[in-house]
């Protein structure tokens, strides 16, 4: 399961109050994103709300795909945010409180600690390959990328 799938919406139950309709819990569900970034439900959101939702959208649904927001830019996008706040050092209970800052987003500290454990491993792996196929340049890359996540 991605680690997209284990994202959720803060305060889903006010949010649903607010937009008058029920939606999932999960960030990149379809129904969920079809809600709250239809104009319609944008007006109905208190200005706080509505603010974070616009910058998730500025920040990860700015795509120029003819399936937008469902060709999975959104999910690419917001893995390597979580990326790129790891490289800044922090842990996964301040990644947490850093999304849920940023854009109304939560996730269990474990979720986030086992995505970042399986991203180690797969730049391992990919090191490992870059060496045995003699690609020095690609496993050098993957390395400094490996490094900078631990």
């Amino acid at each position: 399961m991605a680690i997209t799938d284990k994202i959720y919406v803060k305060n889903h139950q006010q949010l649903a109050s607010q937009l008058e309709t029920s939606f999932p819990k999960g960030a990149f569900s379809g129904a969920t994103l079809d809600i709250l970034f239809q104009g319609e439900g944008l007006a109905k959101l208190d200005d706080a709300t509505r603010d974070r939702v616009l910058d998730f959208a500025e920040d990860f649904m700015d795509c120029e795909c003819q399936a937008a927001p469902h060709c999975g830019c959104p999910e690419r996008k917001f893995v390597a945010y979580l990326l790129e706040l790891r490289e800044q050092g922090m842990g996964p209970d301040a990644i947490v409180d850093v999304m849920t800052d940023d854009y109304m987003l939560y996730a269990y500290p474990g979720d986030v600690l086992s995505f970042l454990d399986d991203s180690v491993r797969t730049l391992e792996a990919v090191e490992t390959l870059a060496d045995v196929d003699g690609e020095e340049e690609v496993a050098a890359e993957t390395r400094k990328r490996r490094q900078r996540l631990l």
